[in-house]
């Protein structure tokens, strides 16, 4: 099967978007499909060459005019590659796509990865078959409008990427301790604000306790703004974007994702690998990723108070952490990249045998 990936780029700042992306174009080629990926470029060119994963350069900025610009350069790309599948990850990929379905013959795939931007995820439904990376984002997806029968799921996984060097080979980052690490966009959506505000409790009840904030983003500065104003603030760390993120989660003493909305944090899995204690707010896929409290605590949302009240469990009792350590790491084995890369192969299949965009427009649904 030739399958043809496009996306915005292929930057290695720890974009999950394209992580997983590139994790699939490289293990569809392991397992024998023919790949190739369309984007602006970035940082894992010379990955996916070493794995035998073509890149057609393509800009889609989100420019009208440039976006214009880049439909006969996307039709020239499937006129060389000749794809069975197209498989957007974004939405100007999406469209740029589904513009050019009248000259070419392939199955369209739109991939959900950001549940919060309604308009995006919701337009995912001009494409054949809509991936959706959780039960949770699958029913949200029904509720705005994608028909059900368009929708599939296939959970992100994470174990064997080639993005990232085996954790035996990963020296620990040298964390005081107890230590709370996040790992995450320094954005409001990923719950920062309220991450620094339950620490104002945890930091009182717990003296040693440290904070690090792992990850860069638009809104760092506001959230080191509000750091400055803690009486905590010297215990209160930004370490800005790592490329080994592992490091920190090695050493963690507990991992926390405060976010207001994640389709499914690729993190978590990393979090679970490293055998971190850890502590989420249940929101979107994030239940399943952690096995519905299973592997880790879940709090509310948008709740400083629960997310200290289950850190200053944790910190205060070592047993405790000790049983969701042993937690976080059970099952982990079934969130193999070869896994999701099968998974999403019988979806391509499906939907190559129906021949469903023989000129009829899926778009009907919008109106």
């Amino acid at each position: 099967m030739r399958i043809l990936h496009i996306l915005n780029d292929v930057t290695d700042r720890g974009n999950g978007i394209v992580n997983t992306a590139v994790d699939l174009a490289i293990e569809q080629a392991r397992q024998g499909s023919i790949v190739a990926v369309a984007s602006a470029g970035g940082g894992y060119e010379s990955l996916l060459e070493r794995a035998g994963v073509q890149h057609f350069t393509l800009d889609q900025s989100r420019h009208p005019a440039k976006l214009l610009r880049a439909i006969p350069s996307f039709q020239q790309i499937l006129l060389e590659f000749r794809p069975d599948v197209v498989h957007a990850h974004m939405r100007t990929g999406l469209l740029l796509a589904w513009f050019s379905r009248r000259n070419h013959s392939f199955a369209l795939i739109g991939h959900i990865h950001n549940v919060h931007d309604r308009y995006a995820s919701r337009l995912m439904g001009i494409a054949d078959r809509v991936i959706a990376v959780s039960t949770s984002v699958a029913a949200t997806m029904a509720s705005r409008g994608i028909p059900a029968r368009k929708i599939r799921v296939v959970v992100n996984r994470i174990l064997g990427s080639p993005r990232r060097p085996a954790l035996e080979g990963i020296e620990p980052e040298s964390l005081a301790s107890p230590s709370i690490v996040t790992v995450a966009g320094m954005t409001r959506r990923k719950g920062i604000e309220e991450l620094i505000a339950a620490f104002e409790i945890v930091g009182r009840d717990y003296p040693s306790a440290q904070l690090y904030l792992v990850g860069d983003g638009p809104e760092r500065k506001r959230f080191e703004r509000q750091a400055s104003r803690s009486p905590h603030r010297a215990r209160i760390h930004f370490e800005g974007f790592q490329a080994l993120p592992q490091a920190y989660l090695l050493s963690a003493g507990i991992f926390v994702l405060a976010s207001r909305r994640d389709s499914c944090a690729l993190v978590l899995m990393e979090a679970r690998e490293a055998g971190c204690a850890i502590v989420a707010t249940d929101v979107d896929g994030t239940a399943e990723a952690l096995e519905d409290g299973r592997a880790g605590v879940l709090v509310p949302p948008r709740n400083p108070t629960a997310l200290a009240t289950a850190l200053c469990r944790m910190l205060g009792n070592e047993e405790e952490l000790s049983q969701w350590r042993s937690r976080a790491r059970d099952g982990i084995k079934n969130y193999s990249i070869d896994v999701m890369t099968r998974e999403l192969s019988d979806v391509y299949e499906e939907l190559v045998e129906e021949k469903k965009w023989q000129g009829v427009s899926d778009a009907a649904w919008l109106k």
